[in-house]
């Protein structure tokens, strides 16, 4: 299927899917989506109207009590015949993922893989959700605790990981037993879209998973406001996940948060720099640097804070960047305009308060939201793009001298994501690891995420875990059950 083939395709898709069927939105506004790499109209999808989310709404209860009913084996079974179903379409959900959002079509087919292993994984844990047994004081009674699934779920999930962060939320909630209403990024609904279509093709009742694309505000607002949505769970913005924490507080409703965050990176004097910078820049510039948890700002000692730059910019030079299609591409663009000139304007006022420019800082091509791996040196901390996310092929260095002026100025912010240390010292490792505000921390790596561990953040970046048993949890209920003899 060429790009033309997924143009068609989507022009023609039916992006809502309530109560197991699949249709156009009713509401008055649109969406767009965009190809990146060309910035060529892809489709124009119908919002979701306040009467297709009612009617959601009404199926998401009745799929709850429908899939609830199932025992844990017979969901794990529908869950794995889901992650089967990704894998026999992978072809062509990642041809959809690379049109939609812009990274090289082998960056979009792992991801189709780790949403399939993401479904297997919550599949077999949900199997393990098990009560217990605990003491009593009074003769003749026995307390037990029973493990319930919480209820319908909304699920929000942004553009930089579409269908991987969209099978962690919904494999977890299907897992424990409730019902989702998934609501994808605007920007990237058709890679979503697919997986949805093989959850309920394995076997979901109908409206135990529902799909919604619209207005984020009104869809947001009319989920968290109904009686029927029982937890939410949101990946994206600071600013955006305060207001949702807001609403759900109004309501006394849980919510999980995985927020922005501004992942430091400390490198030591004793650290193999070689090691660190291939481990660091495979991840720098994969998906064009838009990753939550991207090591950001980068803090070497000073005395190899010089070779640190010249190979980091040595690997920043090789990379190559174009379309995703383009099997030579190793990066590709941006996934928006506005991410795009973000990133032009941190670099821009970087250079302005005195970093020094060693290579990139540029868009790359006439067409398309390109622009070229950059490394900063000499970025002073009060520098935008030291307080700021850059979420793009941004790398900003600066010397320190101690370790504890290290670990301090990472610590400098209020979000807490993810940090990364680099040392031989198991003494510094020890501090790094204890000491960086972070809700998950790389010591001489930078593999964080994966379907058996808890992810999160602290302080700004959220609350609240994703995957591991942790994630499960949060989806369930526990009933303390008194028995007297």
């Amino acid at each position: 299927m060429d790009i033309v083939d997924i143009r068609t395709l989507a022009d023609a898709a039916a992006l809502q899917c309530v109560a197991g069927a699949w249709r156009s939105g009713r509401g008055g506004a649109e969406t767009q989506v965009v190809d990146p790499a060309s910035e060529a109209l892809l489709a124009r999808v119908p919002a979701a109207s306040a009467s297709d989310i009612g009617e959601a709404l009404e199926a998401a209860t009745a799929g709850f009590d429908a899939w609830r009913r199932r025992t844990p084996l017979e969901r794990a079974g529908v869950l794995r015949r889901g992650a089967a179903l990704l894998r026999a379409r992978a072809g062509r959900i990642a041809l959809l993922l690379t049109a939609e959002q812009g990274k090289p079509l082998a960056e979009a087919q792992r991801e189709v893989e780790q949403a399939a292993d993401t479904l297997e994984w919550h599949a077999d844990e949900g199997r393990r959700v098990y009560g217990r047994v605990i003491g009593s004081r009074w003769p003749g009674t026995q307390f037990h605790t029973q493990p319930e699934p919480i209820g319908p779920v909304a699920a929000f999930t942004p553009w930089n990981f579409p269908l991987m962060l969209s099978a962690i939320k919904v494999g977890a909630a299907l897992a424990a037993g409730c019902a989702v209403i998934l609501k994808p990024a605007d920007e990237t609904p058709f890679a979503a879209a697919e997986m949805v279509h093989c959850l309920n093709d394995a076997g979901l009742p109908a409206g135990a998973l529902q799909m919604l694309v619209g207005v984020a505000g009104e869809i947001s607002s009319a989920l968290i406001a109904s009686e029927a949505i029982r937890k939410v769970s949101f990946t994206g913005s600071t600013a955006v996940g305060r207001l949702l924490a807001a609403q759900c507080g109004e309501r006394l409703k849980p919510i999980t948060l995985e927020l922005g965050g501004h992942a430091p990176v400390v490198v030591c004097d004793d650290a193999d720099i070689d090691a660190a910078v291939r481990s660091l820049a495979a991840i720098k510039f994969r998906n064009a640097g838009q990753i939550c948890a991207n090591p950001s700002r980068f803090f070497v000692q000073r005395a190899v804070a010089g070779r640190f730059i010249e190979a980091y910019a040595e690997a920043a030079r090789e990379v190559r960047v174009g379309p995703g299609t383009d099997p030579r591409t190793t990066m590709g663009p941006l996934a928006n305009r506005r991410r795009r000139d973000a990133v032009e304007a941190l670099v821009a006022d970087a250079r302005e308060h005195g970093a020094r420019l060693v290579c990139g800082g540029h868009r790359v091509g006439e067409r398309g939201w390109y622009y070229a791996p950059t490394v900063l040196a000499d970025v002073p901390d009060d520098a935008h793009v030291m307080r700021e996310e850059p979420f793009g092929p941004v790398v900003p260095v600066a010397a320190f001298d101690t370790l504890d002026e290290a670990i301090a100025r990472a610590n400098a912010l209020d979000v807490g994501l993810a940090a990364f240390g680099y040392t031989r010292s198991m003494a510094r490792a020890r501090r790094l690891g204890n000491e960086l505000r972070a809700g998950a921390v790389g010591l001489n790596c930078v593999t964080l995420m994966q379907p058996e561990t808890p992810f999160g953040g602290v302080r700004d970046s959220g609350f609240g875990r994703e995957n591991g048993s942790e994630g499960l949890a949060s989806y369930l209920s526990v009933r303390t059950v008194a028995t007297a003899a």
